[in-house]
């Protein structure tokens, strides 16, 4: 059961972010910045809008949007120095995350 739950999860995120690659690659770069999502997402992206102008923006953007997701784990890495606990430093990583996605959408501007 938690297989299929874990496949269905992954299926819909790929395909989410398939789907924004149209109106919002630079979002759907943010998304996919796992290079295995990337090898899935790229080409069908590319097949299904049939365009590769899209398709370039999304690797670009993808490109730029690794870094900024390792920012989700600094909390994590201070957590001991900061007497954090785990929901502390968990919420702590997503809103680092949040910033980092509005930091990611600056940067690819410039792409």
């Amino acid at each position: 059961m938690r297989f299929i739950f874990n496949m269905l999860l992954a299926a819909s995120v790929v395909g989410v972010a398939s789907w924004l690659a149209r109106r919002f690659p630079v979002t759907a770069g943010f998304i996919v910045a796992l290079p295995l999502n990337t090898l899935l997402v790229l080409p069908l992206s590319y097949v299904q809008h049939g365009e590769s102008g899209n398709t370039m923006v999304l690797a670009k953007s993808i490109f730029t949007a690794v870094p900024v997701t390792l920012a989700f784990f600094l909390p994590f890495l201070f957590a001991g120095k900061l007497g954090l606990s785990f929901w502390q430093a968990y919420a702590l990583a997503c809103l680092t995350l949040g910033v980092g996605f509005f930091a990611h959408r600056a940067v690819a501007q410039w792409f």
